[in-house]
């Protein structure tokens, strides 16, 4: 089988293609032949450090494609199955930039019978964290759908990328009225496809007034890409007991805060790193995400303000940078000719 993989950190230089033989799954193991996969922000990041977990790493952490091997002690997964992928590269040597990979049957999902493999590999990191952003506030739901969300208001910044715009299609299936932020015409147009009922250029006139004036008494939900850079302004609109869930660090990495105002809206800071979160709000995620899909609640394409950029597994170095240089919509590998 094909697999790209890197020996060392650094640009997308270090990464090249290889071909090895495929791995058999141990105990509560599964192996999926990997027809898509998904490329995100934490790919390069964790290839840009200087130091591997791992003498040599595949990189990825999403993918879909078919269950072609079972091993011990695993219930519920049979070889034809088509799935979808979350984290298969965390603490792990080898992710979905390969043929076939071997991972936890944890971390494997069915996949709606109306979804492609695009779709799947474009779920894992982007729709498990907007998943995790919406459902850890207080007095709103903790699992997500039709109606969980009916009277919340999000606001989404940053809603043309893949995690804004799964927050924005996710929160809308459960039911809320979303805001987004964006920095001009074309990624209002994406945030409009994905759902959002109301769009605000931040680089236009008072944004903070022009929130205020659709929600008059503030957001339930925050989910922040940008905290060093939008912190003020989401104090500014979070109504008290709301919640400003942080997944990114966009524009920096330190944030101030003013005590005696954050005091005043007894809102919280909701950090969100997918490694940390544990099982069960990763199942209850997977889970609550395939609803979406199989109900039609999520999307991808152009129509649904998420484009596709292909890439062919041998040019998975372009792909890298694809994302690094700030891609808008999603970057797919095709694995699997």
């Amino acid at each position: 089988m094909r697999a790209v993989v890197y020996t060392e950190g650094g640009d997308a230089s270090v990464l090249h293609l290889v071909e090895r033989e495929a791995a058999d799954p141990g105990r509560g193991e599964v192996r999926v032949r990997i027809e898509r996969a998904g490329v995100n922000p934490t790919d390069w990041k964790f290839r840009a450090g200087s130091e591997l977990a791992f003498p040599e790493i595949v990189p990825g952490q999403d993918g879909a494609g078919t269950i072609d091997a079972v091993g011990p002690e695993v219930d519920g997964l049979h070889v034809g199955d088509r799935v979808w992928t979350m984290l298969a590269q965390h603490q792990r040597p080898g992710g979905t930039a390969q043929e076939q990979v071997v991972l936890p049957a944890a971390n494997v999902t069915a996949l709606p019978d109306n979804a492609s493999y695009d779709v799947g590999a474009a779920l894992g990191v982007p729709a498990v964290t907007a998943h995790r952003a919406l459902t850890t506030s207080e007095g709103g739901p903790d699992r997500l759908y039709r109606g969980a969300m009916d009277g919340l208001t999000v606001l989404v910044a940053g809603g043309a990328g893949a995690v804004g715009n799964a927050a924005i299609q996710l929160a809308r299936w459960a039911g809320a009225t979303v805001i987004s932020t964006v920095s001009g015409d074309e990624k209002a147009a994406l945030a409009t496809a994905a759902g959002a009922q109301h769009v605000v250029n931040y680089r236009e006139g008072d944004t903070a007034a022009a929130i205020r004036e659709i929600a008059p008494e503030g957001v339930h939900i925050v989910v922040e890409v940008a905290p060093a850079q939008n912190l003020a302004l989401d104090l500014q609109v979070i109504r008290p007991r709301g919640t400003i869930a942080v997944y990114a660090n966009n524009g920096g990495d330190e944030v101030t805060l003013n005590v005696r105002e954050t005091f005043s809206t007894n809102a919280r800071i909701q950090w969100v790193l997918l490694y940390t979160v544990g099982q069960d709000a990763l199942r209850a995620a997977a889970d609550d995400v395939t609803a979406a899909v199989a109900d039609g609640g999520f999307a991808i394409g152009d129509e649904h303000g998420l484009p596709l950029h292909h890439y062919p597994l041998e040019r998975t170095a372009e792909a890298h940078s694809a994302v690094e240089d700030g891609a808008v919509g999603k970057v797919l590998l095709d694995v699997t000719d």
